[in-house]
């Protein structure tokens, strides 16, 4: 089981279960000040039984519930805003058999102060049992304020995933004024897997090969991948789509992990804008914007653009809309030409993660020694030039280390990345 400012996670029924969300929901109600916490969960099989106990935790220490059922995680994090906590039941972008929960305090997921006091037991006093209500979410209404009406019926390919987007990314696209086809509606004959950044999306490859744009969602709707004309972009595409058009909104100030593509930083200081970066993870990245007053930002890795006003989190649904509202625009080309000059590779190595900190401490000894400037802010980041750099760095989820590296040279980048595995491997090879 993981834990960490992400949430818990884990297999269901293995390292994972009703124990477990008892316990740390039990915990989390000494952190809800409101007495009221909005609930959701994803389309996962183990969801519903997860939330009950969620929700029974938090209504016997006097907590009233919010219900609202099936829904994506930035829906949730829009109605925390209203009501003070929430929680998601959700593992993202794991296999099925996964599941989890992410705690939200006023609007935005749990810091580092804010964990111990989920994964220590609390004595909560004894109070009034809460009440349950189920509610409606306005957040379509919210969101369709936001982008405003779209012109000239833009056709859009939606890939579901059979995830939570299904009743918000094609009703929000239609009330813009696009032109709406979905495909993997239903976890049931899904043709992918739940991570579209993994996930080669065949099905919406093939539907966008001649025309149009298509998203995908992951199962709690928070990643988006975009298709164009039938090529698969990177995660960091997403994000840069979605800082070209904060960019032309006049928002300046951004924040990004530091595992994001290098173009799109070059993007926005050319456009007059300052970039500030933070650890990997949502929740750090959030953490610094909320520090240094960000518009916006977001992790490129996971295909995950936020903006603040908005919400907390990586925000799918909205980018989408977001996107969409962008296509007859000439900075839609402009950064997707921008950024098609970069080439980024991610990978990774299985490394159990008991080794994790021996490996990162041996490998960082190497480094030092190979590149001039040697960043230690999460993981190991080596800048190789102004163009290319390297990334190591542990999994907080899962028993493998990630390696990432981006150049203007995709050569260069293939061979960053092979010496960097091997290197890992031989520091793996040595310690175990």
């Amino acid at each position: 089981m993981k834990k960490t400012i992400s949430g818990i996670r884990g297999i269901f029924g293995e390292d994972f279960n009703l124990k477990d969300t008892l316990y740390f929901c039990n915990n989390f109600s000494s952190l809800i000040e409101s007495k009221k916490c909005v609930i959701g969960k994803d389309t996962r099989p183990s969801g519903m039984m997860i939330k009950e106990i969620a929700s029974a935790a938090l209504m016997k220490n006097g907590i009233n519930v919010y219900n609202l059922e099936t829904v994506p995680t930035p829906v949730v994090f829009r109605e925390s805003r209203k009501y003070g906590a929430g929680i998601v039941i959700t593992s993202s972008h794991n296999p099925l058999e996964w599941n989890g929960i992410k705690f939200i305090i006023n609007g935005r997921g749990i810091n580092e102060k804010e964990l111990p006091k989920i994964i220590e037991n609390q004595e909560v006093l004894m109070s009034k049992i809460g009440i349950e209500e189920q509610i409606t979410s306005t957040y379509l209404q919210d969101a369709k304020e936001l982008i405003g009406q779209i012109e000239n019926q833009p056709e859009i390919v939606i890939d579901i995933g059979g995830g939570a987007a299904k009743e918000f990314a094609p009703n929000l696209l239609r009330q813009l004024g696009c032109k709406v086809k979905v495909i993997n509606e239903d976890l049931d004959n899904c043709s992918r897997g739940p991570d579209p950044t993994a996930d080669n999306l065949s099905d919406l490859v093939a539907a966008t090969s001649e025309k149009g744009i298509g998203f995908a969602f992951d199962l709690d709707g928070d990643r988006l991948v975009v298709v164009r004309k039938g090529e698969k972009q990177t995660p960091d595409v997403t994000l840069g789509l979605g800082v070209a058009k904060a960019l032309e909104l006049g928002y300046k100030k951004f924040v990004f992990s530091i595992d994001t593509s290098v173009s799109v930083e070059k993007f926005i200081k050319e456009k007059g804008g300052s970039v500030q970066r933070s650890k990997v993870g949502e929740a750090n990245v959030i953490d610094l914007m909320l520090k240094t007053n960000a518009q916006a930002g977001g992790e490129g890795s996971s295909g995950g653009f936020i903006l603040p006003e908005f919400n907390f989190c990586r925000e799918g649904i909205l980018t989408s809309g977001l996107i969409s509202s962008m296509m007859e625009n000439s900075k839609f080309d402009e950064i997707l030409d921008f950024m098609e000059s970069y080439k980024q590779l991610r990978e990774k190595i299985k490394v159990d993660s008991v080794f994790h900190d021996r490996v990162i401490d041996e490998v960082s000894k190497k480094l030092t020694k190979e590149y001039s400037e040697v960043i230690t802010q999460d993981g190991i980041k080596g800048i190789i030039d102004e163009d290319s750099w390297v990334l190591i760095r542990k999994s907080n989820t899962e028993d493998i280390i990630r390696v990432s590296a981006e150049s203007n040279n995709l050569d260069k980048c293939k061979k960053i990345v092979k010496n960097t595995l091997e290197l890992v491997k031989q520091c793996y090879d040595s310690i175990r």
